[in-house]
């Protein structure tokens, strides 16, 4: 129970209760001192009005007086005169002297704790102005252990009073808060996890009802956040069976196609000059169906595997994605350059970074052959103390808007005309298994630059140091 809101409110309202009757506690107990020494003093003025009336009164008749007025002596002042009016034998000498004419509240309240807190039993002279202008100041002298053991009575009757008000406040405010706090909150907890069960079903949708205007706010976010998500599910599953048909296509397409490229190696034999002309036409649109579809059911495995880091060569492992490039360029005017240091080493997967490489190498070669124009390419790298950078720069067209505005984004961010936009979606994947980041840092009539950061130490990303690589 304690650990539950509802406890702990139930605990917290009776012990701030408690605080504040302790506070109204001092002054009360400082008002009971000083009400009790008033009351002495009218007590006193009393039992002297005898004397008063009779000059002549016998020893027993004084001694009763005093006693009913809780006193030893009694002195008034009338008319600059200081007259002893009752008197006893006092059992000790008097310890201390309150004028109750001037007193304030500081001074109240630190005479009623300094006296509650000492036991010793002492005589004080109590001082004050009579009732009814009977005299200029009346005197009494008296004994502190009455004046202490009623205030220690009337403190405990207020301590038991404060915990019985304390008590009743705090499981009435537990019955109010309960009811209008704590019971929506678990309607609200439980249709959270009846939703949680089952986020697909509609069904489960929290209606809003509560008449709390903070919960009602809250239930109506839950409600707009579950309709989302219930929508998305949807969404995500239909995406996923149309990708498992497309996966599914895309094999039996591609071996087709496979079949259909193999025949038409056998046209471009032919010696009709029609079928020559045609020949490469049909060549070029059967590879390029059968690399989307290569692409399709790459991009639709569940995931990549994830990246078996060890110390690269970075430089071995570009000279051999531009010896493969330089191969496919033939007789076309383009220059590859390589600026790796020889003995620079990065921590990554090898066969996945070649991917990536590569890729982005193939794109910028695929770029220049297409403007039919003679262009450069660079690989570069270099190191500094949070990250390995390594750029791949062309000096082609650069990327159309739209292509920018999708870059990264499958089927949509391809680059070049007939391209899936696959190769970079799964080259920015391979790269933030890694702990990278793949990013175009310049495009532009001059050419496009790529930039690749793996970062060093416990993979924290570095903070950009510009331009990357020149």
């Amino acid at each position: 129970m304690f650990n539950s809101l509802s406890g702990r409110l139930l605990i917290l309202t009776t012990i701030f209760v408690m605080i504040a009757e302790v506070l109204i506690f001092v002054p009360s107990i400082a008002r009971f001192r000083e009400d009790y020494l008033t009351n002495r003093l009218e007590r006193a003025q009393i039992a002297s009005l005898a004397l008063l009336a009779d000059d002549m009164i016998d020893s027993d008749l004084e001694n009763e007086l005093l006693e009913n007025a809780g006193v030893f002596n009694v002195v008034l002042r009338r008319d600059q005169v200081r007259q002893l009016m009752l008197s006893s034998e006092m059992p000790q000498p008097i310890a201390a002297t309150y004028d109750m004419r001037e007193n304030n509240a500081v001074v109240l309240i630190r005479d009623a704790l300094s006296r509650l807190v000492s036991p010793q039993n002492e005589v004080i002279r109590v001082m004050g102005a009579p009732v009814r202008d009977a005299g200029l100041l009346i005197e009494i002298t008296m004994e502190t252990a009455p004046l202490r053991m009623a205030m220690i009575d009337y403190g405990i009757r207020i301590l038991i009073l404060s915990a019985v008000i304390s008590i009743i406040t705090a499981v009435l405010l537990f019955i109010a808060i309960r009811a209008l706090l704590l019971k929506p909150i678990k309607r609200v907890v439980g249709h959270m996890q009846n939703y949680a069960a089952a986020p697909e079903d509609a069904r489960r949708i929290i209606t809003p009802t509560a008449s709390v205007t903070e919960l009602r706010e809250a239930e109506d976010a839950l409600q707009k956040l579950e309709t989302d998500l219930t929508q998305a599910l949807r969404q995500k599953d239909r995406l996923a069976q149309l990708g498992s048909a497309v996966s599914k296509i895309s094999h039996d397409l591609r071996n087709i196609l496979t079949s259909a490229q193999l025949f038409t190696d056998r046209i471009e034999m032919s010696e009709d000059p029609t079928v020559k002309r045609m020949a490469p036409k049909l060549v070029g649109s059967i590879t390029r169906a059968v690399h989307l579809c290569e692409s399709t059911l790459a991009f639709g495995k569940a995931e990549e595997p994830s990246p078996t880091l060890t110390m690269v060569q970075l430089r071995d492992l570009a000279d051999e994605v531009i010896e493969g490039e330089i191969l496919a360029i033939g007789d076309f005017e383009l220059d590859i350059s390589c600026d790796v240091p020889l003995m620079m080493a990065v921590r990554a997967d090898p066969e996945q970074l070649y991917r990536v490489i590569a890729n982005l190498v193939r794109n910028a070669r695929q770029a220049i052959v297409a403007t039919g124009q003679p262009g450069e390419i660079c690989l570069a790298a270099f190191e500094d103390e949070d990250a390995w950078w390594i750029s791949i720069s062309d000096t082609g067209p650069g990327l159309p808007l739209k292509a920018r505005e999708f870059l990264f984004t499958p089927f949509q961010g391809g680059a070049r005309k007939g391209g899936s936009g696959l190769g970079l979606a799964i080259s920015a994947e391979l790269i933030r298994g890694h702990g990278g980041t793949l990013e175009l840092t310049e495009t532009g009539d001059n050419g496009t630059r790529f930039t690749i950061c793996l970062p060093k130490g416990d993979g924290t990303m570095p903070a950009r140091t510009g331009a990357a690589v020149a």
